[in-house]
């Protein structure tokens, strides 16, 4: 594939950088091990990278520091979902990645699918739901097996795979502990690609496969026999249609720069949209760094060329 020309070659052009990391949000520990995977890749470019851990205070701490930009590698809210964004545009600093509308609506599951079927893109039928649902009557209209997620939260955190009706209220309440709304989704029971974004380029598409019901937080950070296959055994054809729609979909909700979409396939092949990551991690579990090394970036070329995206100009909508 083609990777678009590095914006610049000299490390001195991004004058001093922060590096958000850590943060409130319940992906904080995950953050602070992307974040110092970042800062370490940035300093072995000869950049003047620095590492925040974000405080209430973090605007006065940029200010004082008399920082030019900030790479953002806080996950989750206040840092992924366009809060930070917001506050660094008043400071008119630069950063990484989407700007307050993509990183907002990409955080945002429920409404990430109700614009992907307004555009006509594939994703699971689902409903919202509480403590005080019918759950007899989603069960009726969606069927089981069912997927059980807070509609803004990352790291497959207070998600759950329900196969039996009896599940599902406390699925509900468990997914309510993270999120005042709750999405419950029909399964797709067929194969998880995940496909990265980085200048408005797809790189090489990674099957994932776990032992575990789902890929959870476990899968993610903690196994050691989580599988991810690239090539990811797909045809020609169909993995470049799976990395037009992820370019797409990435598109559609506003976000730009750099980020991951999350897809499953059904046994007939077709493709259907699960979410939008805008500050996808950045650890040695991570999906990211591994279809950017498929694409014959290393990681320390992976994040300048993050780092890049802060080049933008004006505020980013």
């Amino acid at each position: 594939m083609n990777l678009p020309q590095q914006k610049t070659t000299d490390p001195k052009a991004f004058g001093k950088v922060a590096v958000l990391m850590g943060g409130h949000s319940a992906e904080r520990e995950i953050s602070l091990k992307s974040g110092a995977a970042v800062l370490a890749a940035l300093l072995s470019k000869g950049i003047d990278a620095h590492g925040l851990d974000v405080s209430d205070k973090v605007l006065m701490d940029l200010q004082a520091g008399e920082y030019d930009r900030a790479f953002i590698i806080l996950h989750g809210r206040g840092g992924e979902d366009g809060v930070m964004q917001g506050a660094l545009e008043t400071i008119a600093m630069p950063y990484t990645g989407s700007g307050v509308l993509g990183s907002a609506l990409a955080m945002d599951k429920l409404r990430c699918k109700q614009m992907w079927q307004g555009g006509g893109m594939l994703t699971p039928a689902y409903a919202e739901a509480n403590e005080t649902s019918d759950f007899a009557g989603l069960i009726e209209i969606l069927g089981l097996p069912l997927m059980v997620k807070p509609a803004c939260e990352g790291s497959s955190i207070g998600m759950n795979k329900v196969v039996d009706s009896s599940q599902l209220a406390h699925a509900v309440r468990e997914a309510a502990a993270s999120d005042e709304r709750v999405l419950v989704e029909r399964w797709v029971d067929g194969a998880e690609y995940t496909v990265a974004v980085l200048n408005d380029e797809a790189l090489p598409v990674i099957r994932l496969q776990t032992a575990n019901a789902f890929y959870d937080f476990a899968a993610k950070y903690e196994a050691t026999d989580t599988a991810y296959r690239c090539p990811c055994g797909l045809l020609e054809k169909k993995e470049i249609q799976l990395q037009k729609l992820a370019v797409q979909a990435f598109k559609s909700v506003g976000a730009h720069g750099w980020g991951r979409v999350d897809f499953m396939a059904d046994e007939a092949g077709d493709f259907y949209l699960l979410e939008v990551n805008t500050v996808p991690g950045m650890t040695d579990h991570s999906l990211v760094p591994m279809a950017a090394q498929a694409a014959g970036l290393n990681f320390s070329e992976l994040v300048w060329r993050v780092l890049e995206t802060s080049f933008g100009e004006g505020v980013r909508q």
